[in-house]
């Protein structure tokens, strides 16, 4: 899957697709991410399965983005 884009809004994390397609994972459904801090939410790196924060060492795959 290839990713054109991620961002962040005050309760999600968001991606869009090449080909157009946009999902989201909120916050709350995560305990590390619920609890950190908007500095440590913005912390994290892209691989190309998924997004990784290593200081909260939490993992999403893109793939889980449209899995709801």
């Amino acid at each position: 899957m290839e990713i054109k884009k991620i961002w962040l809004t005050d309760t999600a994390i968001w991606i869009q697709t090449a080909d157009g397609r946009e999902g989201c994972e909120k916050f709350s459904d995560y305990v590390p991410l619920r609890d950190a801090t908007v500095s440590e939410r913005s912390d994290f790196m892209c691989s190309p399965f998924g997004i990784h924060w290593p200081h909260l060492n939490e993992d999403l795959s893109f793939e889980g983005f449209f899995a709801h």
